[in-house]
């Protein structure tokens, strides 16, 4: 045997990668103490704060060639918490859960909403988890979780920053928190942007425009991040609605071709 086959291999986690992922965790964790406590704007805040640790977590264990089974694992715990249950009680305290006050049933359907949201990122992670492998690195079946959680944070944000909530805003809350929580499950595909590698030169205008959308973001951080939030939301829709359109063209061209061949070979 060789020397490195003699050596025990060491057990361990790699720090970094998975100190980013606690960081993302602990902010989830927060969300949901700060909307018990009433802070809403905070509480959307830490969610959104959630989201950069969980985007720099895995993009760090590529770099540094720290990837594990574990760190995956620990990975998707930590969304569940950040983008499953923490947008859902944020916005239940915040809205969903006054809807009792106009009836006991609306306020039924404002606790149901809330869990259908959290079991849908539930089903949703453990669907990513077992596609990972297999799946277009170009699109994500159904929303992926941090955005539906941009969503509902941001409308939260933007809601306690205007001093509204509560039943003036249940129906909406209400609405919104159920068709994240069904799109995330779905089959509508959504751009991954997973092709574009900022390791490597990009064009000056990607600079410029990538700028600009800091630049307005900074001016008023609530209302333009669920704006992002919600026209990434609805462009799951519209591109597999423009992708069925094309088979069906195609599907349509290639029967008139076959069409137009028996004819001639009748003539």
């Amino acid at each position: 045997m060789s020397e490195d086959e003699k050596q025990p291999r060491r057990r361990g986690i790699y720090l970094l990668p998975n100190l980013l992922t606690t960081i993302a965790l602990f902010f989830g964790f927060y969300a949901i103490v700060a909307a018990s406590h009433g802070a809403f704007e905070s509480a959307a805040g830490a969610i959104f704060i959630a989201m950069i640790m969980d985007g720099l977590d895995g993009r760090v264990a590529r770099l540094t060639n720290t990837q594990s089974d574990f760190g995956v694992q620990y990975d998707s715990i930590a969304d569940m918490v950040s983008f499953g249950l923490a947008p859902a009680l944020v916005v239940y305290h915040w809205a969903l859960a006054d809807l009792a006050e106009v009836a006991p049933t609306l306020g039924k359907m404002g606790w149901i909403a809330a869990f259908a949201y959290a079991a849908c990122a539930g089903l949703r992670l453990a669907r990513f988890n077992t596609q990972a492998g297999s799946a277009d690195k170009r699109y994500f079946q159904g929303l992926p979780s941090p955005s539906a959680a941009a969503v509902v944070a941001g409308l939260v944000w933007s809601g306690a920053d205007w001093n509204f909530g509560g039943v003036s805003v249940g129906y909406v809350a209400l609405v919104l928190t159920l068709a994240a929580g069904l799109l995330m499950v779905s089959n509508v595909r959504y751009y991954s942007f997973k092709e574009f590698d900022f390791r490597y030169r990009v064009p000056f205008i990607a600079m410029v425009v990538l700028v600009l959308l800091l630049a307005f973001a900074a001016i008023d951080p609530p209302r333009v991040l669920f704006a992002a939030a919600l026209i990434y939301l609805c462009t799951g829709p519209a591109l597999t609605v423009r992708q069925r359109r094309k088979r069906k063209a195609a599907r349509g061209g290639g029967e008139s071709e076959r069409v137009a061949g028996e004819e001639r070979d009748t003539r």
